[in-house]
């Protein structure tokens, strides 16, 4: 019983921590470009075939909402250099959804 202890605090120190946030910054950086290909695409798309008001306003709000997904990501990928890194906090994970979801919104309506 003891040992079963022992060998699952030696797992725990074990754990190489540098692969898990490594891999999860890349994932982060992989994420932010794919948000700066949407909102350049989507500023391309809105100004293509003949600069609208509606089109500019969305081209506008999808630089602003990939401006502030890009603040979360930098932030987090900042936080992942630390030896034991925080856990992401509910605001930056909601901020990040909404950014996410709202992008694909104006893309969608963009291209409508």
């Amino acid at each position: 019983m003891a040992a079963g202890a022992a060998g699952a605090a030696g797992a725990v120190q074990d754990r190489d921590p540098g692969l898990q946030p490594e891999r999860t910054r890349l994932a982060w950086r992989r994420t932010t470009l794919s948000c700066t290909v949407v909102a350049v695409l989507a500023a391309r798309q809105a100004i293509h075939g003949g600069a609208t008001p509606a089109g500019l306003t969305a081209a506008a709000l999808s630089a602003l909402l990939w401006l502030g997904f890009l603040g979360v990501a930098h932030r987090r990928v900042v936080a992942l250099t630390a030896a034991r890194p925080r856990v992401l906090p509910a605001g930056g994970a909601v901020t990040v959804v909404v950014c996410t979801v709202l992008l694909a919104v104006c893309a969608v309506s963009i291209m409508l």
